[in-house]
């Protein structure tokens, strides 16, 4: 059965309307400072008082009720929340881009280098979008939600590696297994494993891989990347519990060089209907991780 629901990008389209409301604050703290509208912000030749509204906005209390929401609609913190939408207004990267040029400027004011920087990419950006219907909201959200995917992905590829060291570390305190999931991530041969076991014989391995689509070259990747992370752990003498997250995913599970491993074939989006799932697949495993205490 073929999932034709794009639950990714709905789910995206809402968090970037709720960004809306951070979008219009900053649009009527700029007709509040004089300009007529976003556009005419953005395209004004006059650059020192563009960066003095931009230092005056970083510098602003949000309103009540007014925040920046992340790929999963968390808020960020108010600083990064502002600083993060006045890089997506001006078609930037914030964090990637932008940040580390910070700290090779001369200013020694955080917020002053903040509003220099991105005063330069409004005049930038001006001469490539000039054009009033760039700057309204229908093409902004575009923008934001892009960004958000990309913050999405991010947080994604942690975010079940949290749901299974929570769910495990419940599971061992309800059952009386004397282990330890642990804090410390575990690198090898390129290989990151935020999620081990350990007991006082041994240590299991467990990686998070999750996958939103189906097909196309990246699954390709996806299934190459499980096989990778397996033989590392095996070949530096870990046992190994791949745990995959993937609607239907087209691997042959049988060639995974492991004992066994946790399947769910579930969109990774669907976090309130694949955590019970996970939590029924680990607590069959209980009994696995208590011998690494005998």
């Amino acid at each position: 059965m073929f999932a034709v629901e794009n639950i990714r990008l709905k789910e995206l389209a809402i968090i970037a309307e709720q960004n809306r409301r951070a979008y219009d604050d900053f649009c009527k703290f700029l007709q509040e400072y004089g300009y007529a509208s976003l556009h005419d912000f953005v395209t004004n030749a006059d650059d020192a008082r563009a960066e003095a509204a931009i230092l005056k906005y970083l510098k602003r209390p949000l309103p009540n009720g007014v925040e920046l929401y992340d790929g999963i609609a968390r808020p960020y913190a108010e600083a990064k929340g502002k600083w993060l939408l006045l890089g997506w207004i001006l078609r930037d990267a914030p964090e990637q881009r932008l940040r580390p040029m910070i700290a090779s400027m001369e200013r020694t004011n955080g917020i002053a280098k903040q509003a220099a920087l991105l005063n330069r990419v409004r005049a930038y950006v001006s001469e490539i979008y000039p054009e009033p219907e760039r700057w309204n909201w229908i093409a902004i959200s575009e923008v934001i939600a892009d960004r958000l995917e990309g913050s999405r992905r991010a947080i994604k590829g942690t975010l079940f590696e949290a749901i299974v060291r929570r769910l495990l570390t419940q599971l061992f305190k309800d059952n009386g297994v004397d282990v330890k999931v642990s804090d410390v991530e575990i690198r090898l041969e390129g290989e990151t494993y935020d999620v081990s076991v350990v007991g006082a014989h041994g240590q299991i391995l467990i990686p998070v891989k999750t996958r939103e689509t189906m097909g196309g070259g990246h699954a390709l990747l996806f299934t190459r990347d499980i096989h990778k992370s397996i033989s590392a752990a095996h070949e530096a003498g870990f046992d190994c519990l791949p745990v995959i997250i993937a609607e239907s995913w087209a691997g042959d599970l049988t060639t995974l060089a492991c004992e066994d491993y946790i399947y769910i074939n579930l969109n990774p989006n669907q976090v309130l209907e694949v955590e019970p799932l996970l939590e029924a697949e680990l607590m069959k495993r209980v009994p696995a991780f208590a011998a690494l205490c005998q």
